[in-house]
């Protein structure tokens, strides 16, 4: 697949995921419980992804490949993505979208390199170099200036 239009639909997931934490963080503060709004997030993206294996699955997975996954690869992502968008519906209303996605994103960017480095999580391994480590450093510094008054 092109390398632009996997960029395109990079940009597009996180536009995306910043309209949909607005939105339920609306929700989390209405409800006065974020939690609630991940049950509200969680209950409909089950439903949409549904729709969406229905309608664009070309094959269903076999029963001998869904039981050579290990028990925890069917839960713990959802434990981590429940307890991380639901502390993003509580702080977003508290400081703001844009410094919650510019300290959520610093947060993914420091773990994502440093479990590259090393490989955790069955990631392939992506060695630090400086100038990841300069990329690292100038992106800091944005989300700095973005959540500094």
């Amino acid at each position: 697949m092109n390398q632009y239009l996997i960029t395109a639909i990079a940009l597009f997931g996180g536009i995306c995921l910043a309209v949909q934490a607005a939105f339920s963080s609306q929700l989390g503060v209405l409800l006065k419980r974020p939690i609630l709004a991940s049950i509200a997030t969680y209950s409909s993206g089950a439903l949409v992804a549904i729709v969406f294996v229905m309608l664009f699955a070309r094959e269903a997975v076999s029963l001998h490949a869904a039981k050579q996954v290990p028990w925890y690869l069917w839960f713990i992502g959802g434990l981590f993505s429940v307890v991380g968008i639901t502390l993003y519906y509580f702080a977003i209303p508290r400081i703001g979208m844009g410094k919650m996605m510019a300290f959520g994103l610093c947060g993914q960017l420091l773990f994502s390199v440093i479990a590259g480095h090393f490989g955790w999580l069955g990631l392939p391994v992506e060695p630090m170099t400086i100038k990841r480590m300069i990329g690292v450093v100038a992106m800091s510094l944005g989300i700095f200036f973005v959540v500094s008054n």
